[in-house]
């Protein structure tokens, strides 16, 4: 939550400055699934928020797909790309939105390994994308500028914010040599880090509305050529 909370609050701050991304095209690796989701399918920030949370760990299958089918149903959308690692390799997989329902694309880059139950496509078991990269941008669309958005780099704490923040960086290196394109990146700043202090504090949801805002005001100030 805390992650859809921050990402959405970058993407409402930058369309307040006529950066939209209706249309555009998105990839989006577990909360970012849920982001990218919401802004292809023009979902309310509200309707995110007033999702239940499944209590964790929670091995029961089906438990992700059917809170992302509470506000997705099974529409689908071309704009939308999904990041979920196979098992039991853990191979990246990036699922095209038009060809499967997103909610249970969603499912599957959302499912976090010893929380919630590998979820299922085309009788593959799936797990958090998230696993084997915060961000997939080697994996992103050709573009003449990218936005990145990674809400558990930057300012956050422990070993995962470190190895979020080296295999993106070496992601976006790849992805600009591949298309000459430009980034800017954005991340929590110490305010919206302190807001989540431990791993529990990133499924609370008035934690989240807090990062929203964060995430605003982040977007007003811009974010960081890379």
């Amino acid at each position: 939550m805390f992650g859809i909370g921050y990402a959405m609050g970058v993407i409402h701050g930058l369309a307040e400055k006529g950066v939209t991304f209706v249309g555009a095209p998105l990839l989006g690796t577990s909360a970012g699934s849920w982001a990218a989701a919401a802004v292809a399918l023009e979902v309310d920030v509200q309707d995110l928020f007033a999702l239940t949370v499944p209590s964790f760990p929670n091995p029961r299958p089906g438990v992700l797909a059917a809170a992302a089918r509470e506000l997705f149903g099974e529409r689908t959308s071309p704009f939308v790309k999904v990041c979920a690692c196979s098992l039991p390799r853990l191979r990246r997989t990036v699922f095209d939105g038009a060809l499967h329902p997103i909610a249970d694309l969603i499912a599957a880059s959302s499912a976090v390994p010893g929380l919630l139950a590998p979820h299922t496509i085309d009788g593959v078991k799936y797990v958090d994308g998230g696993v084997r990269s915060g961000t997939s941008v080697d994996f992103a669309p050709d573009a003449d500028h990218l936005h990145v958005i990674a809400p558990l780099a930057g300012a956050m704490w422990g070993p995962f914010r470190r190895f979020v923040d080296r295999g993106m960086h070496n992601e976006i290196t790849r992805w600009k040599e591949r298309t000459n394109g430009t980034v800017t990146l954005f991340t929590p700043v110490k305010v919206a880090a302190d807001i989540a202090q431990n791993p529990r504090h990133l499924f609370d949801k008035s934690r989240a509305l807090e990062a929203y805002y964060c995430g605003i005001d982040q977007a007003r100030s811009g974010g960081d050529p890379v």
